[in-house]
């Protein structure tokens, strides 16, 4: 539908508008000029429409629409013919969010994605309002304004079959609560001051993410970019079967440490590195040469700090927290990422509360 669709010009905010970012810090700020939410697994997108246009905008800038014909035609169905939201695309997959189901979507085959939408519908998680139903500019209105116009829209044209509403907390304590068993459907917490307008494009929210850490065997390496210097080291975790499974990467390394550790790593170069999944082959998002890697011996072990596993992989950079010469390679297990124990009710009490219904 989007591709057929050009005219926006109903619109009193143009569709480049970029949405409100936020900073990382590391705890929840105090006092009652803050509002909490969770912070859902998902691509982050603005989406528009006017009369018969509609678009999703991605942070980049990038329009997202073709790759979720479902969000796009389900927006097209709602009676309101105007309005600007700010969201999360997410898919629900038994317990959680699947943010490699997200992945899967960007292709450019449109027949793939077609029978993606239908396999593995996505919803629309709200949670901002930038221009209300009624095709009234709301970006410089507090959000106190924007959260009571965003309840109007969404009990006015409620869809459970892809809207929900994010739901909020102003009690840090709540939140905390949130943060503290943060994993699966959630990424962490946001908070956003409740007098203030959206500031499109800057980091004025905060964000706030559970930080853990894990000990990981490093089973290659990459130069870095036009250098003959390591720039990152690859991360392995053996799995039940005891084979190393490539499960990310940390590039965060001491500059003045790179030298040496780079011929520590040459004295170890040797196939396969990892004996299960290995670091992927080309793709139209990366390049050959960042595709390059080294295998290693598994001879050296290094505690990393990560915030979020999605798919058995961490989903960002990690950080390097120090050498393990004291762990042999084969402890540095899946184990270390599971939660035993973690109380279910907790989510189960935000995700219920959103209406996700991820069960």
């Amino acid at each position: 539908m989007a591709s057929r669709i050009r005219r926006s010009s109903g619109l009193p905010i143009p569709v480049t508008t970029a949405p409100m970012e936020a900073k990382l810090v590391d705890a929840l700020p105090e006092g009652d000029a803050w509002q909490f939410e969770p912070k859902w697994d998902g691509f982050r997108c603005l989406a528009f429409r006017c009369d018969d246009y509609i678009d999703l905008r991605a942070k980049s800038g990038k329009s997202l629409a073709r790759f979720f014909p479902e969000v796009v035609a389900g927006l097209a169905a709602l009676p309101t013919k105007h309005f600007v939201v700010d969201g999360e695309l997410a898919i629900p997959v038994g317990h959680s969010l699947s943010f490699d189901a997200l992945q899967m979507r960007l292709h450019p085959a449109a027949s793939r994605i077609r029978r993606l939408a239908e396999e593995t519908p996505a919803i629309y998680v709200l949670f901002d309002c930038l221009v209300d139903r009624d095709n009234r500019n709301l970006v410089s209105a507090p959000l106190l304004q924007r959260r009571e116009a965003l309840e109007q829209f969404y009990l006015a044209l409620k869809n459970l079959g892809l809207l929900r509403l994010s739901p909020y907390t102003r009690a840090r304590s709540e939140a905390q609560r949130w943060l503290n068993h943060a994993g699966g459907a959630l990424d962490g917490v946001v908070a956003k001051r409740i007098d203030e307008p959206y500031r499109s494009g800057e980091r004025m929210m905060l964000k706030v993410k559970r930080m853990r850490t894990a000990d990981c065997v490093v089973g290659g390496f990459r130069y870095a970019s036009g250098s003959r210097e390591v720039g990152s080291l690859l991360l392995g975790l053996y799995d039940e079967d005891g084979k190393l499974d490539h499960v990310g990467f940390t590039s965060a390394i001491p500059k003045a440490e790179r030298a040496a550790l780079t011929k520590q790593l040459e004295k170890l170069i040797a196939p396969p590195g990892f004996t299960g999944d290995a670091p992927g082959a080309p793709s139209r998002w990366s390049t050959e040469r960042s595709t390059e890697w080294e295998p290693l011996k598994p001879k050296l072990v290094v505690e990393v700090q990560y915030d979020h596993v999605s798919g058995r992989r961490f989903r960002h950079g990690t950080k390097l927290v120090r050498w393990r010469p004291d762990k042999l390679p084969k402890q540095c297990t899946f184990e270390q990422l599971a939660e035993p124990g973690r109380p279910r009710e907790v989510i189960d009490t935000i995700v219920r509360s959103s209406g996700l219904e991820l069960r």
